[in-house]
């Protein structure tokens, strides 16, 4: 754990995006710190209450609504550290009408926050590692290599990592420091997450073992065998957003971009077996299945999760509220690399990794503890 080097005497932080993968975490976080006050932005409330504390403030608010973004957030003047990781899911990856409406929901915040909170000291913005590559057509690197925060932006598709970060520097202008954090594959708990690898896998495993079903992954030999794709502990993106807006020494009006992955590399057929025990199902010899899809077979089971939700007591969830198939289906079948270089931090004395089967396992204890699965 790292020791804040700025007065947290003063610290109060506002985090759009509080029930989302890392904004639960990091909202657990601050709060746990005597000297923060946390406010928490969301459209709804969690369904089980996860964050609590005297110190925090939830705020339901949609975010892509001006009038209501601006009447919700005037009481925060306060605010001194401002932490965004959420992102408009209503149009696809890549394309112009994404880039669009997350522009206007961070506009609208920003709109409503910057004229008002005149201590503002720290923006953090959370990415990911797809800055470094697009789904439309092949990235601009042709050989495989470990992405740093100093890689060019990929010129073609519509990435709107990039507007986030160039509305930033635009409205900023400099007088407030900010920073962008670019996670791998998340791990984390969440029912409001649309790329949710935690609750696809658990319900997988929790279908699987209901039904008797071998626990096989699909996909390419290449993602099953290779060290293909970075793992990133929620608890680990959380801790270097605060690290990153309290560490007065390498904090940057001009912006600093970090790479916010475990560490360690790893193949799914090095923890598929374990993930396997961990969910108590059958492990076949063969556990790599090229041909099977995550969307067909799980496609007619949304009454078997029902059945299991029932049977076990769980919290009320569709399987759609934790589970995206099609996700896994294009994670699993990636057509390149996606690896990231952890030098900066590391250099910069950013301590926190994480194993990344010891991540999932935690991850599966924690969604049993919130009643998520079984």
């Amino acid at each position: 754990m790292f020791m804040a080097s700025a007065k947290e005497s003063d610290n109060v932080g506002v985090i759009f995006g509080v029930t989302g993968l890392v904004g639960k975490v990091l909202a657990r976080k601050l709060i746990s710190k005597s000297c923060w006050k946390v406010y928490g932005i969301a459209r709804n409330p969690e369904v089980t209450p996860t964050i609590r504390g005297s110190n925090y403030h939830f705020i339901s608010c949609d975010l892509l609504n001006s009038l209501e973004t601006n009447k919700k957030l005037a009481a925060l003047q306060d605010v001194t550290h401002a932490f965004w990781v959420t992102w408009a899911t209503q149009f696809p990856l890549d394309t112009q009408e994404c880039c669009e409406q997350n522009k206007v929901m961070m506009s609208n915040a920003l709109n409503a926050i910057l004229p008002i909170a005149k201590e503002l000291k720290h923006v953090s913005l959370q990415t990911g590692m797809k800055h470094y590559v697009s789904l439309q057509g092949s990235s601009d690197e042709k050989e495989v290599c470990y992405y740093d925060e100093a890689c060019p932006r990929v010129s073609t598709g519509n990435n709107f990592y990039y507007v986030l970060e160039d509305l930033l520097m635009e409205r900023l202008k400099g007088n407030v420091s900010w920073s962008v954090h670019r996670p791998g594959l998340l791990f984390g708990s969440s029912i409001r997450t649309l790329y949710n690898f935690m609750g696809s896998l658990c319900v997988y495993g929790a279908v699987c073992k209901h039904l008797n079903l071998p626990f096989v992954f699909g996909g390419t030999r290449e993602s099953w065998e290779e060290a293909y794709i970075d793992g990133s502990d929620a608890r680990l993106a959380a801790e270097q957003h605060i690290w990153a807006a309290t560490k007065t020494e390498i904090v940057s009006p001009d912006g600093q971009a970090f790479n916010a992955i475990n560490g360690p590399r790893f193949t799914w057929k090095e923890i598929w077996p374990a993930l396997g025990k961990k969910f108590g199902v059958g492990v076949p010899e063969e556990m790599f299945v090229e041909n099977f899809w995550f969307s067909v077979a799980m496609d007619d089971k949304k009454k078997i999760w029902e059945e299991i939700v029932v049977e076990k007591g769980l919290a009320q969830t569709k399987m759609e509220d934790l589970a995206n198939w099609e996700f896994l289906d294009v994670l699993f079948r990636c057509p390149q690399k996606l690896l990231g270089s952890r030098d900066k931090v590391d250099q910069l004395g950013f301590v926190v990794r994480h194993k990344t089967l010891d991540s999932i396992l935690y991850w599966i204890d924690c969604m049993r503890d919130e009643r998520l699965i079984p």
